[in-house]
C-alpha cells in the first residue's frame, strides 16, 4: 500500500497540472535566491553514492560550491516533490523515472552525467533455481518506471513469460511494485518469490540466508546506467560555471569510489562518521568490494552467464551515453508500465536522448581531469548490448 501511494503521489506530480504549482513554488525560490547553495535529496541505497562521496570527501568545497547536509528521503516521490519545488537542487533519479517527469509533465529539468552502472540484481528464494520456476508467483519491483522493471520484463519474455498485475496464472508472473526496504521481509515470508532492486537488498537477502541472486541485471543489459544525476534547468542556463563544478566534484566522487571501494562502502555506512545510510558496512563491501573468490562462484553456479563482459556488481562512469538513452526509450515502449502513459508513444529515441540530457560539463570534467582511463571510456559513442 506504501508503494501504491507513492506510485499514485507520483502520477499526479508527473503531470501538468500536479507539476505545476512546484514548479511556481520553485520559480519563487530562484527569483529570491539565484545563488542558493547545493542542496543534496537523496534515497538510502547505493544509487546516491556519487552524491555522498562527493559531500563526505569535501568535493564541493574543494570546487568552490557551498553545499549543506545532504537530505535523505524515503520515497522516490518525497525526493522528486522536493526538487521540483525547489528545496533541494541536486538528486539522483531511478533513469526511466526522468523520462517520466520531463515528458509527462514537461518538468524543467535535466540529466547532467549517469550515477552508477548495474548495482541491481533479480533475488529469489532458495528453492527458486530458474526463471520458469517464478511462473504463477509474485516478483516484487521497485517502480514501474526503472530500469529493474524494464530488465526484468525482458528477462521474463525471453523465458515464455507473461507479465500481469493480479492473479497469475500458469506462464505468468506478477509484478508488485513494493518499497525496497520492505523485499528482503517479504521474500523471507513468502510474500513474494523474488525481487529485483537496486543494492544492498540483494546482498541483505543473500546475507540473511533469505535468498539468493538469480541474475546480476548488468549481466542482461551490458553497463547499464540505474540511477542518474538530475539537476535544474535554470540552474544549468543561469549559472552554468556553478553547475560545472557541481558536476566536476561528482566526476571526482566517481573516480574515487571506483578506486576506493573499500573505503567507499565504509563512508555510506551506519559504522561511518556521516551515517549516510542505515546499511552494515559488511553488506556494502559485498557490493561496493566482493573478494574475488565470492565473485568467480557467481560465474560459475551460472549467474553469470557473460563472465567475458567483465562486469562489476556495481560501477562508476558518468558519461551519459546517447545510445542508452535511446535504447532505454525503445525499450520503455515494449514495457508494461501501469498508469497513464500515452506519452510514451510520441517520444522519438534520438530526440529524447538529445533533449533529455546534457553532457556538455560532464565530457569537460572527464577530460581535464583526465579520468578517461579510469572509466574505461573510449569515446564518446557506444553500441548497447542486451542479452538474456
Amino acid at each position: 500500500m506504501r508503494s501504491r501511494r507513492d506510485f499514485l503521489k507520483l502520477a499526479a506530480l508527473f503531470s501538468a497540472a500536479g507539476a505545476l504549482p512546484l514548479l511556481q513554488a520553485c520559480g519563487r525560490q530562484v527569483v529570491q535566491n539565484p545563488a542558493a547553495p547545493l542542496r543534496i535529496g537523496y534515497l538510502p541505497i547505493t544509487d546516491a553514492t556519487p552524491l555522498l562521496v562527493a559531500h563526505g570527501q569535501g568535493l564541493f568545497a574543494k570546487h568552490g560550491v557551498e553545499v549543506a547536509k545532504p537530505v535523505l528521503f524515503r520515497s522516490w516521490a518525497s525526493l522528486v516533490e522536493a526538487f521540483l519545488s525547489g528545496q533541494v537542487n541536486l538528486i539522483h533519479l531511478l533513469s526511466p523515472m526522468s523520462i517520466w517527469a520531463r515528458y509527462g509533465s514537461a518538468s524543467p529539468i535535466k540529466v547532467v552525467m549517469w550515477n552508477h552502472m548495474a548495482g541491481s540484481a533479480l533475488t529469489v528464494a532458495p528453492d527458486i533455481d530458474n526463471v520458469s520456476a517464478l511462473a504463477g508467483k509474485t516478483v516484487a519491483i521497485p517502480f514501474w518506471y526503472s530500469i529493474h522493471n524494464v530488465v526484468v520484463q525482458k528477462i521474463l519474455r525471453e523465458n515464455g513469460l507473461r507479465v500481469v498485475e493480479k492473479n497469475p496464472q500458469a506462464g505468468e508472473v506478477r509484478l508488485s511494485v513494493m518499497a525496497p526496504s520492505d523485499m528482503v521481509a517479504a521474500l523471507a515470508n513468502r510474500a513474494i518469490a523474488g525481487f529485483i532492486v537496486a543494492e544492498p537488498f540483494n546482498a541483505v537477502a543473500e546475507s540473511k540466508g533469505v535468498g539468493k541472486v538469480l541474475r546480476f541485471s548488468g549481466d542482461v543489459w551490458r553497463d547499464h546506467a540505474c540511477c542518474v544525476t538530475l539537476m535544474q534547468e535554470h540552474d544549468i542556463n543561469q549559472r552554468p560555471e556553478w553547475v560545472q563544478s557541481v558536476v566536476t566534484a561528482l566526476v571526482e566522487a566517481q573516480a574515487f569510489a571506483a578506486q576506493h571501494r573499500a573505503d567507499t562502502a565504509l563512508m555510506l555506512s551506519k559504522q561511518g562518521s556521516h551515517k549516510y545510510t542505515p546499511h552494515e558496512e559488511k553488506v556494502l563491501q559485498k557490493v561496493l568490494a566482493p573478494t574475488p573468490d565470492a565473485w568467480a562462484r557467481y560465474s560459475a553456479s551460472g549467474v553469470i552467464r557473460h563472465p567475458e563482459w567483465g562486469q562489476s556488481r556495481i560501477d562508476f562512469q558518468p558519461y551519459p551515453y546517447p545510445s542508452y538513452t535511446e535504447k532505454l526509450v525503445e525499450m520503455l515502449k515494449q514495457t508494461h508500465i501501469a498508469g497513464v502513459n500515452r506519452f510514451l508513444d510520441a517520444l522519438d529515441p534520438v530526440q529524447v536522448a538529445q533533449d533529455l540530457v546534457d553532457d556538455r560539463f560532464v565530457k569537460q570534467a572527464v577530460i581535464q581531469g583526465g579520468h578517461q582511463a579510469v572509466f574505461k571510456l573510449n569515446g564518446w559513442t557506444r553500441t548497447e548490448t542486451i542479452v538474456v
